[in-house]
């Protein structure tokens, strides 16, 4: 009952309700550009090709779908993402770069202007390396896209590029809607759009025999959303204290607060700063087994033989995730501006003398959590590998990756429109 109240005060609201309509328009027009093929394309060994790996099956449902059909939207956001990613280490690095992050509004649009504008050559190099890699492989006999020649190469390059960039602009246009992240939900339409085809694929092949491992399948998801919950809403509250401070006859400070650290700090980015480093040494290695010299060759057939093993590749995964989220964390996290400015507000944390005493508890309090975090991450990644294994059902829809975008997606739109029904409320009187 309360869930059915909480809808009609949404539909009442008009600006919240036009926003949830332009917001679903928005994932219609991109559902719709994710299902326009280039040309010289074999879909159904595309298909066959995709289910066969795990990390190309990942990326083609972070795309909607559309890497599978080698649409116009075929990289998704992937350009978008990898530029944001390398501009966030570089804010970190290059002096001129931190400055313009520190100068509020301006310097945000300025850093943004300049991720868009790398997103471009990106989504060229990258879009090259998967019509290269799709024309090397074949499926069924043939080859899952036929070979291309110099214009018609930089026709599709061009056609996938600005298919990115409209995404990127999609995006952007819904993130001002305040109704969730533009590119999470993006994301979010791309997994959810692959659910009916991934429940028709598991009642074709469905027989009374794999009853129990449905059973099974289904209470590894239930769990796997609970604690996905858990973790994503977990977090570690840090007490903080004002000093008084007395300003010609008035007492300020005396107050009591707390610092949140959540234990999931990087979310879902460690896992796709993991699959883009698991992707490379096969897609390089399917360049190089075809290499004039023998012993180049077999170690590039060895490469793909390796990251083929189930066993292999899920350890190794499972480790990149773990480092990458401590790696995340240390650029993000700054312990020592935090101390800073608990230092120059007159605050502290009772116990822990302010200046480097601080930055050291704090960095010692996110080590802590980033093991949590990470070790739960590492497990969500490799989930669908386990899951396989257990149930013989091919999990990526039902896969720890889905499962921690989809709740986490689910999370952020009703916090967002709870927050905007509440300001609405709170306008009204």
């Amino acid at each position: 009952m309360a869930i059915a109240d909480k809808i009609r005060k949404v539909w009442r609201a008009k600006e919240v309700r036009n926003s949830i309509i332009y917001v679903l328009v928005m994932l219609v027009v991109f559902r719709i550009g994710a299902h326009i093929p280039i040309p010289g394309v074999d879909a159904g060994n595309l298909q066959q090709f995709f289910a066969q790996n795990q990390v190309l099956g990942l990326l083609n449902l972070f795309s909607g779908g559309g890497l599978e059909n080698v649409s116009l939207m075929m990289l998704g956001l992937g350009p978008y993402i990898t530029s944001s990613i390398i501009f966030q280490l570089l804010v970190m690095i290059v002096p001129r770069l931190e400055e313009l992050q520190k100068d509020g509004d301006v310097g945000r649009q300025k850093i943004t202007k300049y991720t868009r504008i790398a997103t471009i050559p990106l989504a060229m190099l990258q879009g090259y390396g998967f019509i290269t890699l799709l024309q090397r492989q074949s499926a069924g006999g043939s080859q899952l896209i036929g070979n291309m020649d110099a214009l018609s190469m930089i026709t599709a390059l061009i056609a996938v590029t600005a298919g990115t960039l409209f995404l990127m602009w999609i995006g952007e246009l819904i993130s001002e809607k305040n109704i969730g992240n533009g590119i999470s939900l993006l994301i979010f339409a791309g997994i959810i759009s692959a659910l009916p085809s991934t429940v028709q694929q598991m009642a074709l092949v469905f027989d009374q025999s794999q009853v129990y491992n449905l059973l099974l399948l289904l209470a590894i998801g239930l769990i796997t959303v609970f604690g996905i919950v858990v973790i994503t809403e977990g977090q570690r509250n840090i007490p903080i204290s004002y000093a008084r401070q007395v300003r010609g006859n008035t007492l300020y400070g005396g107050m009591s607060n707390h610092l949140p650290l959540r234990v999931n700090q990087g979310g879902v980015i460690p896992i796709i700063f993991a699959i883009s480093v698991m992707l490379f040494p096969p897609m390089m290695a399917q360049f190089l087994v075809r290499a004039s010299s023998p012993w180049l060759a077999n170690f590039a057939q060895n490469i793909i033989e390796w990251f083929n093993n189930t066993t292999i590749y899920g350890i190794t995964y499972f480790i990149m995730v773990v480092a990458f989220t401590f790696f995340y964390s240390a650029v993000t996290f700054r312990p020592e501006e935090i101390a800073e400015n608990l230092q120059k507000q007159g605050a502290f944390i009772p116990g822990i003398r302010p200046g480097n005493s601080t930055s050291d508890y704090l960095q010692k309090v996110v080590n802590r959590i980033n093991l949590t975090g990470s070790l739960f991450l590492g497990l969500i990644a490799v989930l669908p590998l386990m899951v396989e294994s257990l149930t013989g059902f091919n999990s990526l829809i039902i896969g720890g990756t889905s499962l921690l975008i989809i709740v986490s997606v689910v999370i952020e739109i009703i916090k967002q429109i709870e927050a905007r029904l509440s300001v609405r409320e709170y306008d009204s009187y």
